[in-house]
């Protein structure tokens, strides 16, 4: 059985998507100890940010004549797929970055885009898998707080992943993950860690789940 994960963090140490989907991971992993965890890191190692306009514009030049740098794109487009492919379900950990998704994590959907099996009118190689989507925010963006509806990466990325991807989708859902450091948000380090508690409650659950439905 293989697991795919995708990290978007551009923090190692600290970074809390990586903390609880780690928790995840380990309820994968416990559930299929043999199994592989194929590992893409987008924040510590992000992909060549022109390589996408690269690969999209290789589709409308017949092979014969694209550049090496057209057919390089076209290359790391195809194995962004195939990591896909091949892996039998998803887990993604994505951090709110200035209000929406980190670049990397544009750039390396787009190129996947790119690629013909992941296109318009494609049957995505990813429909119908399992998928654990991690999104963690700094601050408070709920219903009645100063910057509610100012979170515009959650939207998007469930309109990828369960919508265009046609993953079966599972989302957790953390946020003031900075008030234990940031002195604004202190007053609210208790909510904190409510909120942190139930984001690792549930990353056991859909840990879980998500290795039950690879099964």
């Amino acid at each position: 059985m293989s697991l795919f994960r995708l990290d978007a963090s551009i923090r190692v140490e600290g970074s809390h998507s990586r903390e609880i989907a780690d928790i995840a991971e380990a309820e994968w992993r416990r559930a299929h100890p043999t199994g592989t965890v194929v590992r893409r890191d987008v924040g510590v190692h992000p992909l060549p940010v022109e390589a996408w306009a690269l690969a999209a514009f290789a589709g409308y030049v017949p092979e014969e004549d694209r550049t090496a740098e057209q057919r390089d794109a076209v290359s790391l487009a195809a194995t962004l797929t195939d990591e896909l492919a091949a892996a039998d379900s998803y887990l993604f950990a994505v951090p709110l970055y200035n209000y929406g998704v980190p670049a990397p994590l544009k750039t390396w959907v787009d190129l996947v885009i790119a690629d013909p099996r992941m296109g318009p009118g494609a049957e995505p190689v990813t429909a119908g898998k399992p998928a654990v989507l991690v999104v963690v925010r700094g601050g408070g963006y709920g219903p009645g707080t100063p910057r509610d509806g100012w979170d515009h990466s959650i939207g998007w990325i469930r309109r990828i992943l369960a919508d265009v991807w046609l993953t079966d989708l599972q989302v957790i859902e953390s946020e003031l993950t900075l008030a234990a450091v940031a002195p604004a948000l202190a007053e609210f380090k208790d909510l904190a860690a409510q909120l942190r508690a139930t984001a690792e409650d549930l990353a056991h659950t859909h840990g879980r789940k998500l290795a039950g439905a690879t099964a």
